[in-house]
């Protein structure tokens, strides 16, 4: 099996998060001694469930962890690891491929209002009967 480029690993947060990173080396991480450790520009494993004409299958997205601060390094206490394990061939491809633009992406900030509309009566009228039927469906249920 091939080692994955660039130094690239898995870290299991106590949170139950996983973390994609670049994982600094000699003085550009903290020493040994220290209870903190660096990640370079970490990304947030995220499984997402998605069904298909086979069944359900996962897809894993991998998000900027830190979404608001322009930082690339993002400090952490050890104490907050579980573990840390290689990243595969393919996670690693995909995380040069994520974090290369990992500046280049603005977090969309959605400063709109949401403003209330009324509902017409027909439409009114249209969301009654679903509800309605929703409520017919919990009746003929039996729970035990």
């Amino acid at each position: 099996m091939h080692q994955p480029p660039h130094n690239i690993k898995i870290v299991k947060l106590v949170n139950g998060e996983d973390v994609v990173t670049l994982m600094p080396t000699g003085k550009e991480q903290l020493p040994e001694t220290h209870n903190l450790v660096r990640l370079s520009k970490p990304l947030l494993i995220k499984y997402v469930p998605q069904m298909t004409m086979s069944g359900f299958k996962d897809y894993v997205a991998l998000i900027k962890w830190c979404a608001y601060t322009p930082d690339i390094i993002v400090t952490i206490p050890k104490d907050k690891i579980m573990t840390i394990t290689n990243a595969s061939v393919e996670m690693a491809k995909s995380y040069l491929n994520v974090s290369s633009e990992y500046n280049k992406k603005p977090v969309p900030i959605n400063n709109e209002k949401y403003e209330s509309q009324r509902l017409t009566d027909n439409q009114n009228e249209k969301v009654n009967e679903l509800l309605e039927e929703f409520d017919d469906d919990e009746e003929d249920q039996t729970i035990h």
